[in-house]
């Protein structure tokens, strides 16, 4: 009976935190939707289509006539019947955006799987720290074209060396901002659970973790952009398909409206992917909106 009474408990505990989430959520679309910035938002949006369409295709300036404008890039991208075959309507667009996705998620999620407890025990423990952080201080400035040789040597197949391309842009992002959110804990906070008698995993479980989430959320969103970028470079030089590999191959066909296509999927994409990161990091760090709220 007890138990079910604590069962009971929990779920109707998690269920109160889901509703103030959501509630929280809502409150604060409520504030930014009263608030000048979405439509600042809007106005910096329509400032630089009208330029896109001023430079490109009314006034046709030098170096800008070759790029295609607006009109034609939504022309193209709406087509049922599209001139170089890529809109909305055809199965090959969605395929290219698929590919990409499932490419930057597999990468992403082992950087976070790796990065996030690599970078939480370099700041809790400062002799690993030495020994890591040289290595990654002489690897994180490589540009990641310069690992495409080796990528290739040690996976022939293509889909690996793109995936693993794509993990270095996200690993070195998520380990470094979760090491600078262990290192910018008070370290009063430690010496309190000290003296409250707390086990060092219990510290680190209650303390280490919690006080490293904001940087860890900000790394992740960090490294989302890093994944995305680091993916199109690599699906450029070895892909076959994705929005990477469409951007180059339009390129080489001339078919410059589809180069844009890609493009701004991607960016529409990448925004998509850092605002659920930031959505989930608000779930898990509600102590911090309420923080803020006061």
């Amino acid at each position: 009976m007890q138990t079910e009474q604590t069962l009971s408990g929990k779920a109707v505990a998690t269920q109160d935190v889901s509703v103030s989430s959501i509630s929280l959520f809502f409150f604060r679309l409520k504030l930014w939707m009263k608030s000048p910035t979405p439509y600042l938002t809007l106005l910096g949006l329509s400032l630089f289509i009208l330029t896109w369409w001023l430079t490109t295709e009314v006034w046709q300036l030098p170096r800008f006539e070759k790029l295609p404008g607006p009109v034609s890039v939504v022309k193209e991208w709406v087509s049922e019947d599209p001139a170089y075959g890529i809109s909305i309507y055809t199965p090959e667009y969605y395929e290219h955006i698929w590919k990409s996705i499932l490419r930057v998620l597999q990468a992403f999620g082992l950087a976070t799987i790796l990065g996030v407890p690599l970078g939480l025990f370099m700041g809790w423990k400062k002799t690993f720290k030495d020994y890591t952080f040289p290595v990654m201080e002489i690897l994180r400035p490589i540009p990641m074209l310069a690992w495409v040789p080796l990528a290739i040597l040690m996976f022939p197949e293509r889909e690996m060396a793109i995936i693993y391309l794509t993990f270095l842009g996200s690993f070195f992002a998520t380990t470094l901002n979760t090491l600078l959110g262990v290192e910018s804990i008070d370290e009063a906070y430690f010496r309190a659970a000290r003296c409250l008698g707390a086990k060092s995993r219990h510290i680190f479980f209650k303390v280490v973790v919690p006080g490293a989430l904001p940087f860890i959320f900000t790394g992740l969103q960090i490294s989302m952009g890093f994944s995305w970028f680091s993916l199109v470079a690599g699906e450029m030089l070895a892909g076959e398909f994705g929005l990477g590999y469409l951007i180059w191959n339009s390129f080489i066909l001339v078919q410059y409206p589809v180069i844009v296509i890609a493009m701004v999927t991607l960016g529409v994409i990448g925004w998509s992917s850092s605002a659920l990161i930031r959505f989930v990091g608000t779930l898990l760090m509600k102590w911090q909106s309420r923080g803020s709220s006061l």
